[in-house]
């Protein structure tokens, strides 16, 4: 398949399923958040390495979490006994993707949440699209991740953790309010370990975009979590 080469003008994309088996679809563009929103209302998300062009993506098979599938193990269940974290909805959101960007993962040399990811997504936060999940301890932010919300589809970008468990207990805080507020699927992107221990599984492209497409007729939850969704 061929990679398509974006107009500067315009903020159309090429049919996801054109994607070669990387699952790379196109290179090019801007990060504006009229680019942004159509990728992601089509399955398609930005990543590359800072200083190159943008590289747009839609991955087959796509790794998805069904809030209903969702697995807390029991190692997890005394944190949430016990309250051991509170959790918080966009109160830091530039700090959590600073520190998202800045989390040391094995087999990673740098990141790709280069300072132009952080001003792109800053813009769609401001816009009530993007948010934050916060983990606390002692009034210490100890944990944390950001995505997008479109429709009843929560688009998870990534996660970071200065304590044992602080995203999961994040996540699962986060997956548990979504189910509760009728939200169909939180997109995980790739496949990591991590993840998957959470109930988190691949599914064709073929489907993502079906559930995608039939998701682009919901209303948006746009706004400050912090007030939409409280504790």
């Amino acid at each position: 398949m061929p990679i398509f080469l974006l107009n500067d003008d315009d903020v159309i994309f090429p049919d996801p399923s054109f994607a070669e088996g990387t699952g790379l679809l196109a290179v090019g563009g801007d990060l504006s958040p009229d680019r942004l929103l159509e990728a992601y209302r089509h399955g398609i998300f930005p990543w590359y390495n800072p200083g190159e062009e943008v590289l747009w993506w839609s991955l087959d098979p796509r790794f998805v979490l069904f809030p209903d599938e969702l697995k807390v193990s029991k190692s997890m269940r005394p944190y949430f006994n016990q309250k051991k974290f509170e959790v918080t909805y966009d109160t830091r959101f530039r700090q959590v993707m600073v520190l998202c960007r800045d989390q040391y993962r094995k087999q990673q040399f740098g990141s790709w949440i280069s300072n132009d990811m952080i001003e792109a997504y800053v813009k769609l936060h401001e816009l009530g699209y993007a948010h934050s999940v916060e983990v606390w301890k002692e009034e210490q932010l100890v944990g944390g991740l950001y995505g997008l919300s479109l429709g009843k589809m929560f688009f998870g970008e990534s996660m970071f953790s200065l304590e044992t468990n602080a995203s999961k207990f994040g996540f699962i805080t986060l997956v548990r309010k979504l189910e509760s507020l009728g939200f169909i699927m939180i997109d995980c992107q790739q496949e990591t370990p991590h993840l998957g221990s959470l109930g988190a599984r691949g599914i064709p492209r073929s489907e993502f975009l079906k559930k995608i497409e039939e998701n682009n007729k919901e209303n948006d939850l746009v706004g400050n979590w912090g007030e939409l969704l409280g504790k």
